[in-house]
């Protein structure tokens, strides 16, 4: 049995500010070559890794746009729901959305929790289960969301995951799972998304855990610049498994579609507040830790700009709200 694997598609109807092209028609691209390499290849299924579209109540008319090229797929497709798929993060809402819709339609299949599929070819038998985003996700135990249970007695598991999973911890905070706590997870071959800068195929003993990356790239930090959209071809036989990843050759170079002026001037914001603070501390005697008077304080100097003095102003202005209800910590 063969699949082809793309993951958060980002399906929208206007271009991001940090896009250079017209969003809409370089995604119809992608999509296009993705469908196409599908049908060359003889996939018997493609997958989705979730956040089909970029919001749930997209516009109708951009959603048969898109659904159009879906429907030049020869084979089923399955998805599970991302976080920008449902209403709230909420994949009971899946049934009022526009990856609904499509479900409705026969265009894509939406795989839900407990309800894997079952692939039959050649006497091999395949499960594919799906667990959509929900709030939960990877802030429980692991076991609930990436070790699916084998309902259909198959020979080899596919399980999809629209969750935060990552190579190496992130800040406090931020919800993840680091790959190496999940490799005792029941699935063959598990397929993520969520995570745009993907991590690629690993493997460790026989099981496969991956995520090519996003096929969208909707921000311009710099892993986005350098980045090539991928997709993963997987090839299941009695013999073993084989996954590769192939690279969309329509995608532009990430600094010929991405706009880099806006996250430089972020960036300089930074600086600018950095060096702000420090001029605030060389030039300013507080004689008290009250945060009002810190903030009045800091709004009569002169000699800085405002749009930097405002940002300093609305952080700790926030930061003693945050003091005064006692969520700080």
């Amino acid at each position: 049995m063969k699949f082809l694997y793309v993951t958060d598609t980002h399906i929208r109807g206007t271009t991001p500010k940090n896009r250079l092209d017209v969003y809409v028609d370089t995604l119809k691209e992608k999509l296009e070559e993705v469908i196409q390499v599908a049908n060359q290849e003889q996939v018997d299924v493609l997958l989705h890794g979730g956040d089909v579209f970029d919001r749930p109540d997209l516009s109708p008319n951009v959603v048969g746009q898109f659904a159009k090229i879906f429907m030049k797929a020869k084979m089923p497709i399955y998805v599970v729901a991302g976080n920008h798929d449902t209403f709230g993060h909420n994949p009971e809402t899946i049934s009022r959305t526009m990856l609904g819709l499509m479900d409705s339609f026969g265009v894509m299949n939406v795989i839900e929790p407990d309800k894997p599929v079952l692939i039959e070819k050649d006497g091999l038998h395949v499960q594919i289960s799906g667990q959509p985003y929900h709030y939960d996700l990877d802030q429980r135990d692991p076991k609930l969301d990436y070790y699916p249970t084998n309902e259909t007695n198959a020979d080899v598991l596919i399980h999809l995951v629209h969750s935060m999973l990552v190579e190496k911890a992130l800040p406090e905070g931020i919800p993840h799972t680091v790959i190496d706590h999940i490799w005792g997870t029941t699935a063959d071959i598990l397929l993520t998304g969520h995570f745009h800068g993907g991590f690629g195929i690993k493997e460790r003993n026989g099981k496969y855990i991956c995520n090519p990356g996003a096929l969208a790239r909707v921000n311009n930090h710099w892993t986005e610049i350098s980045r090539t959209p991928k997709i993963i071809i997987g090839k299941i036989e009695r013999e073993g498994i084989s996954l590769y990843e192939q690279a969309i050759s329509c995608a532009k170079k990430g600094e010929d579609v991405l706009d880099r002026s806006f996250l430089e001037k972020a960036v300089h914001q930074e600086e600018k507040l950095h060096s702000f603070v420090q001029q605030v501390r060389e030039s300013s005697q507080f004689q008290t830790l009250n945060m009002s008077d810190i903030i009045q304080d800091i709004a009569s100097l002169k000699n800085v700009e405002e749009k930097v003095k405002h940002e300093a102003l609305r952080r700790m202005t926030l930061t003693e709200e945050l003091w005064k209800d006692g969520d700080y910590d």
